[in-house]
């Protein structure tokens, strides 16, 4: 945690710079002053000399006295006064050499936060993970990726799958993570990768009627009551679809409670209330502990070839024009080494 508010400390020292650095530099260019000129003047006057600033800048003693010249004449004063074959600064000189080393030197700063950026010594990463995702799934990878790049700042935001679709169309988030499916309308927006998966489980309390058999048959289903997720979950879509595929009618099923957190819903349903589809991940605790059980769904029907699992794929996703920081890669790279199911 504290180093992560020093890395934004850091962003923010930069930022900062470059807003001095823009209000130095723009209210010294207004009557066309180049950060050129400032860099010819800063040498001559720590030299006091034009052939030597010009040796120091790999430009011609021409170019050097031109540039000069042409502050003197922009701003009708004199910066340094020629007394023979040397020159001295002027009052007016002084006071330029002073806010110049104050515009470089910002410049430098910046410049040189900008380069640490680029090879990954600082900066922020914006995921939108999901909310299984995010709390169960995500914490080993972003462990992973900041053991590799510890002063990049992860800011991860926990929402459900239409959210973060939404989130990352308008580009609040570098990189979404979401199980579930992406709108139609996002489809040209969003480009989408596999990189894990995730298991629904059908899982009831110790006081459900189902809680001491290991199986119920598909026409059970719709004879208990059921807590579910919102509308716009991963989860919610994965059931659905799962139910759809069944022949079952989601609109069949008793919902007695909707929730917007798998983990109340899994609470509920270990308190005793109905049954539910929770990510295999967020209960292998309490199936050990007994103090939930998962059901096998079966068809009695002898010719049915259907799949009772319900597995979606974990998604990547990210805008198709977007431009990709190299931050951004670097966790996708994470993402690939250590991906697998969840």
């Amino acid at each position: 945690m504290e180093e992560q508010k020093t890395t934004g400390q850091g962003l923010a020292a930069i930022g900062e710079s470059l807003k001095k650095t823009c209000i130095l530099y723009g209210v010294l260019t207004m009557a066309g002053m180049t950060l050129d000129q400032l860099r010819v003047f800063l040498a001559v006057a720590e030299h006091l000399h034009f052939s030597r600033a010009a040796e120091e800048l790999y430009i011609t003693q021409p170019a050097v006295s031109a540039a000069i010249q042409s502050l003197e004449e922009q701003y009708g004063v004199k910066l340094f006064h020629r007394i023979g074959r040397r020159i001295e600064i002027t009052e007016a000189g002084k006071l330029l050499q002073v806010e110049t080393r104050k515009i470089i030197d910002r410049v430098a700063l910046t410049e040189r936060g900008l380069r640490e950026l680029n090879d990954l010594q600082r900066g922020d990463l914006n995921l939108g993970c999901s909310l299984t995702i995010g709390n169960y799934w995500l914490p080993d990878k972003i462990s992973n990726f900041k053991q590799k790049y510890p002063g990049i700042c992860v800011n991860c935001t926990l929402a459900n799958a239409e959210e973060i679709c939404a989130g990352m169309a308008t580009g609040i988030f570098d990189l979404g993570l979401v199980t579930g499916d992406i709108k139609a309308s996002l489809k040209n927006t969003l480009e989408e990768e596999i990189v894990g998966s995730e298991r629904l489980l059908i899982v009831v309390g110790k006081s459900h009627p189902w809680f001491d058999r290991q199986e119920i048959n598909l026409t059970e289903i719709a004879e208990t009551d059921w807590v579910m997720r919102e509308p716009g979950s991963g989860v919610q879509q994965m059931l659905e679809q799962a139910l759809q595929s069944w022949g079952i009618n989601p609109n069949e099923l008793n919902v007695t409670l909707v929730l917007t957190s798998s983990e109340m819903v899994k609470a509920v349903v270990e308190s005793g209330t109905g049954a539910a589809a929770i990510p295999e991940l967020m209960v292998n605790k309490e199936l050990q502990l007994s103090t939930l059980r998962s059901i096998k769904i079966i068809d009695s029907k002898p010719s049915s070839n259907v799949s009772f699992e319900i597995i979606k794929p974990v998604l990547k996703l990210k805008h198709r024009q977007r431009f990709k920081t190299g931050i951004t890669k670097a966790f996708e790279q994470i993402l690939t080494e250590v991906s697998g199911n969840g």
